[in-house]
């Protein structure tokens, strides 16, 4: 069977990794521009004030794209470049880069994919509580309909949110994520759940407001637990241990069982007693707006964080990437399979890639087999999935180019296409083009 005909082939990035410009054409900060500055919280000390230039250079970087046969970018929308201040006046310019930057893409053929928060939370919203200020929904809503005024007569693709795992459970309780807080179960669970009225007030204003039917989903963290074997049994405890909230606040559940099913899980209650929320009359409905496809980011099994000793899907020597990240391609056809058992919706991988360690060869070319080698791997079980009739729209490789990878500075590289930081030169890497012939054959070369 293989992919659909219609198959969205594209790359991703996001605001803070590749912009730059920080503080120019009247951009307010974000909570990243300023908490970088904290000692031990980025490598090196860097951050993403210049990060890619792309503010600067978007037009030579879509025509690179368009070089690779890209034909969907995935690209998120910096909130204070568009209101500095999180609420109030709106930035023009600000408007109007994103708007000269969707009309540049759809100039080279390429279908914008816009997601409205990929975690550069404007600063002054985070000294007045951030997500658990009760006010956090209304926030977002209201700079969502300014997005969608400008935006949604030629953009139809919308991700509300990218992986609240992330900009909630590493941000505020593991701290290893701008503003890099620790807080107590409680403060978390209230952040989430003005979280998921935030998502369900955004999907309204969208479906509202829209000027091109829009097709709207999320794009959470989603890895699940690989089986132990085939067996009936162990399929089921894995998929039963996907779900499961024994990591806490990385758990996936928590954060779309409330926006599919429209309820939290039921082990909620259990594991998090009085401290879990409330919610109040007609809350469920709200946040549980029905979505068009659910998107996937999508790089290790969820099995693969314990310290101390081996999970069932590890042993020795087992091969990591250079975030530590377990190499296992089996996550890509588990993961749909676990997914839409649960959720029964579309569903687009939004992000799947790999750091390598990437350098300028003498030929002046970036050789990267073990990329090709890696993404290739996980293609065909995502294409397993697709085999097996699953609704699958899309594969979205992370990232377009290298970029800031957030606590991790510039050491990780991601790109398909390299970037030279001291003079912002650009590099296609043998990963890139290898992609392109991908795209051409509609995955049929893997």
């Amino acid at each position: 069977m293989g992919f659909s005909k219609d198959f969205m082939w594209g790359a991703a990035t996001a605001s803070y990794q590749v912009e730059g410009a920080y503080n120019e054409d009247g951009k307010g900060l974000s909570v990243w521009d300023v908490t970088t500055s904290m000692d031990g919280v980025v490598a090196h000390h860097e951050d993403g004030k210049v990060a890619c230039d792309f503010y600067h250079r978007y037009k030579e970087d879509i025509k690179i794209f368009k070089e690779l046969g890209i034909k969907y970018y995935r690209f998120s929308i910096s909130w204070p470049r568009i209101i500095p201040d999180g609420t109030g006046e709106v930035n023009p310019k600000g408007i109007q880069f994103y708007s000269d930057l969707v009309d540049e893409l759809l100039a080279a053929g390429i279908t914008p994919v816009v997601t409205l928060f990929h975690w550069d939370l404007p600063y002054d919203l985070y000294l007045r509580g951030a997500y658990s200020n009760p006010d956090f929904p209304e926030w977002f809503e209201n700079y969502t309909k300014v997005v969608i005024d400008a935006l949604s007569d030629r953009v139809q693709y919308w991700i509300t949110f990218n992986e609240p795992q992330c900009f909630i459970g590493n941000s505020y309780w593991l701290g290893g994520h701008a503003p890099f807080l620790k807080c107590d179960n409680r403060t978390v669970l209230i952040m989430i759940h003005n979280y998921l009225l935030a998502h369900g007030r955004a999907v309204k204003v969208i479906r509202a407001n829209a000027k091109t039917e829009p097709k709207i989903g999320i794009a959470p963290i989603a890895p699940v637990r690989i089986p132990k074997s085939d067996s009936t049994e162990d399929i089921e405890v894995a998929y039963k241990e996907s779900f499961s909230l024994n990591d806490m606040f990385f758990s996936l559940a928590i954060y779309s069982d409330p926006i599919v099913l429209g309820k939290y899980p039921d082990d909620a209650y259990e594991v998090f007693g009085d401290d879990m929320v409330k919610p109040a009359p007609g809350d469920m409905e709200l946040i549980s707006q029905p979505l068009d496809f659910y998107g996937m980011n999508i790089y290790y099994s969820s099995a693969d964080y314990k310290e101390t000793t081996y999970m069932d899907n590890e042993y020795q020597g087992i091969p990591r990437t250079m975030m530590h990240w377990i190499v296992d391609p089996r996550v890509m056809y588990w993961s749909p399979k676990f997914i839409y058992k649960r959720y029964g919706l579309p569903m687009l991988i939004t992000e799947n890639g790999v750091a390598i360690s990437d350098t300028v060869s003498l030929d002046g070319k970036v050789h990267d087999p073990q990329r090709i080698d890696f993404v290739q791997r996980y293609l065909r079980e995502y294409k397993r999935a697709a085999d097996e009739g699953l609704p699958i729209m899309g594969y979205f490789y992370w990232s377009a180019m290298d970029n800031f990878e957030w606590g991790h500075g510039y050491d990780m590289r991601f790109g398909l296409i390299h970037v030279n930081y001291q003079d912002q030169t650009r590099i296609i890497k043998d990963s890139g083009y290898w992609y392109k012939t991908v795209i051409e054959s509609n995955g049929e070369n893997l």
